[in-house]
């Protein structure tokens, strides 16, 4: 299925025939996100260009019922961007200008798909920097960003997308063009921003942010604690919370993950460690060293058996090098690996890690660990064989009883990835129906035909994205 003629004709007077494709390899291209697996093709992909060629085309798309779902780089996790009911997908790189760094107010106003490593590229000469960060930041863009509330490494001291961002400009599923917020916080009225900021896609099509910049941290120190035990590890981390410091990054690293970065990249990581701790201060130059011996204590106390100091910047950039790239690392171990996002309190780490690596041992898996342990945020990996239908299955069982084994903890089915498509079927194990029908309900006052992205963060079995029984549990049909 493909564009009917007469809509592809329209399309194409409004922005080029170079812009609207629905050829067989376009549409396999666009048929998922970083999450690979639910895929489903598009109708067709368009790429605007300008706000006024997305209006017309989301006006055309409304008049005739066609849904439509937006797009930034494709690195989203929960299958975002996956176009359910034969949606068009909507391609946002064209929007990639930073249209201006205004110092005085420290903000930048940049187009959706402008890289988010972009912005702190050009805000750097003035001393500024977009502190969202995650793993994906070479790739991933802005817009993404806000669709999904986007955290990183650093948003234990500094907060997420949502913390960052003081206005948005976007087209509503009737192509109506709204900009709430503006160039500092406090805008009267109700929030929002605050709102649309982590809402996938489902509310509007974004077509320019103002980013909030920060200024450069007067000195940044990074230190690797090398750990025994993955449990010694985690009691290191709420140990350092305990006492009262709060470092802008602590990220955990476990010995499948080290053995992965090590065949990718040497980062020099010890591979008989069981864990290895990254811990990141920045502050004024004036107490900083004080802080990183007392952290340097903490993981002492807890049996780490080395506590080191990036020397330089070099060896700063190849530690988080290593971080950064761990998710594609893991390619040098597995041909396939599926990626969760649950939240749980910091003190439940151990515990935690020990069920869920029992999880994957049930079915024949041995999950790694790479994850935002200062707040608890876990990205269990699982490396499976695709090919293997029986694996497929068993991989979806995994993520299913990890979310599970979070939600019991007292956590939550996501702290940066979002629901979209692979959670939609476990919002009722957090929310009750008052709770979803008040959600719905919001959704709806922006989005009433439910035409922009369909079937995301609450399952809809009236369209294409129907639900099924997996083992005795829902899951979303292909």
């Amino acid at each position: 299925m493909s564009f009917a003629p007469e809509i592809k004709g329209e399309l194409i007077e409004i922005l080029g025939a170079k812009w609207v494709k629905d050829d067989p390899v376009t549409l396999f291209s666009y048929r998922s996100d970083a999450l690979t697996l639910h895929p489903a093709p598009p109708m067709g992909v368009i790429y605007p260009g300008t706000t006024d060629e997305l209006v017309a085309c989301v006006k055309l798309f409304h008049h005739n019922g066609i849904s439509f779902v937006p797009r930034g780089a494709g690195t989203g996790l929960s299958g975002g961007a996956i176009p359910r009911d034969r949606s068009v997908v909507v391609e946002m790189f064209r929007f990639n200008t930073i249209e201006e760094i205004d110092v005085a107010n420290r903000t930048a106003v940049v187009g959706p798909g402008v890289v988010n490593l972009a912005v702190t590229k050009a805000a750097a000469p003035h001393g500024l920097y977009f502190v969202p960060d995650p793993s994906s930041q070479k790739a991933c863009t802005v817009g993404g960003n806000v669709g999904e509330n986007s955290g990183g490494p650093h948003t234990l001291k500094y907060g997420v997308t949502v913390n960052h961002v003081l206005g948005l400009e976007m087209v509503l599923p009737d192509g109506e063009l709204v900009r709430l917020g503006g160039k500092a916080w406090g805008v009267p009225g109700p929030d929002l921003l605050g709102l649309v900021v982590g809402s996938e896609g489902t509310f509007g099509i974004v077509t320019k942010v103002t980013c909030r910049l920060t200024p450069i941290p007067e000195k940044a120190l990074t230190m690797l604690g090398v750990f025994e035990s993955v449990a010694d590890a985690c009691r290191t981390v709420s140990d350092i919370i305990r006492n009262g410091i709060v470092p802008a990054a602590l990220e955990m690293i476990d010995h499948i993950v080290i053995e992965a970065v090590e065949k990718y990249i040497g980062a020099g990581f010890p591979l008989d460690a069981e864990a290895v701790l990254i811990i990141e201060l920045e502050d004024l130059k004036d107490g900083i060293e004080d802080e990183a011996e007392r952290i340097r204590e903490i993981c002492r106390a807890n049996n780490a058996r080395e506590v080191r100091l990036a020397a330089d910047e070099a060896e700063r950039a190849q530690i988080w090098r290593a971080r950064k790239e761990a998710f594609g690392a893991l390619g040098t171990i597995s041909p396939s690996f599926y990626t969760q996002d649950g939240v749980i309190p910091r003190s439940k780490l151990p515990e935690v890690l020990e069920e869920i690596l029992a999880c994957g041992k049930r079915y024949g898996f041995r999950v790694a660990n790479v994850f935002h342990a200062g707040d608890g945020n876990l990205h269990p990996l699982i490396p499976y064989d695709s090919q293997n239908p029986k694996d497929v299955e068993n991989v979806f069982e995994v993520g299913r009883e990890i979310l599970e084994i979070c939600l019991k903890a007292g956590g939550s089915l996501s702290g940066e990835h979002g629901i979209g498509l692979e959670k939609a079927h476990m919002m009722e194990q957090v929310y009750n129906q008052d709770d979803r029908d008040n959600m719905i309900a919001m959704r709806t006052v922006f989005n009433p035909d439910d035409l922009l992205n369909p079937g995301k963060i609450f399952p809809n079995p009236s369209r294409c994205s129907e639900t099924k029984v997996v083992r005795g549990k829902t899951g979303i049909a292909v």
